[in-house]
């Protein structure tokens, strides 16, 4: 498009992020040729499962902190009844045999012209209240890399009995700040401006909750990026 095109976007999307102790906005602008249909549009159908659209229920739905199930997190290691390394088939034995709502991945080599395999990044698990993420490993089966636990639906996990998800930023950068104060342990902050401890690998995000927003932690297994 030339300096002298009007832009023709059609579609605004918003999501928080974190600036400071405060949330703010930021937004996406979509033309019209990928607005119309983005999972028949190129590039998006090239790393996007077209079976992996993510349900919208219309509203934010937030399960009560009481009717959550609590799960363990062992840094690095598990999340819960999901342990690293696990293969799609596994994660979804663990999650009582849930199938994924939604799949995301891609074909690696589409801009070369090259075929390749669809590799799997992410399955959905709407009842349980995660999304599994994976890793390519040598032996060609996604293995499972990070978990996130859904700040609206999923369940509650704990650090040093602090709970990580559903809970307002601002408490939660609170309470972790005083937990490392008070221990003498390390600090970090997250790729979205959360503190997080320094042990493990954790991130921290916001999400929208109605008019007000929650955080929502993802748990990762080492040297694993967001």
């Amino acid at each position: 498009m030339s300096m002298c095109d009007k832009p023709r976007a059609s579609l605004v999307t918003t999501r928080p992020l974190r600036w400071s102790c405060r949330v703010i906005t930021s937004f996406l602008l979509v033309g019209l040729e990928l607005a119309h249909d983005p999972y028949a549009t190129a590039p998006v159908r090239h790393w996007c499962d077209v079976a992996g659209r993510g349900r919208n229920p219309g509203f934010w739905p937030i399960i009560p902190e009481g009717d959550r199930p609590r799960w363990e997190w062992v840094p690095l290691k598990r999340v819960g009844p999901l342990r690293f390394g696990m293969s799609p088939a596994e994660v979804a034995a663990a999650l009582d045999g849930e199938v994924p709502s939604g799949r995301i991945g891609a074909f690696p080599f589409w801009f070369y012209g090259q075929d390749g395999v669809w590799d799997l990044h992410e399955d959905r698990f709407e009842k349980a209240g995660v999304s599994a993420h994976y890793w390519m490993v040598p032996d060609g089966v996604p293995r499972l890399a990070a978990v996130t636990a859904y700040g609206r639906t999923g369940p509650q996990v704990y650090y040093a009995e602090i709970p990580l998800a559903g809970v307002a930023p601002s408490a939660l950068d609170a309470a972790i700040l005083r937990h490392v104060e008070d221990n003498d342990l390390g600090l970090r902050f997250s790729p979205s401006g959360g503190l997080i401890p320094a042990e493990g690998n954790l991130i921290l995000k916001a999400v929208r909750a109605g008019y007000a927003t929650i955080s929502e932690p993802t748990f990762g297994a080492q040297d694993w990026e967001m």
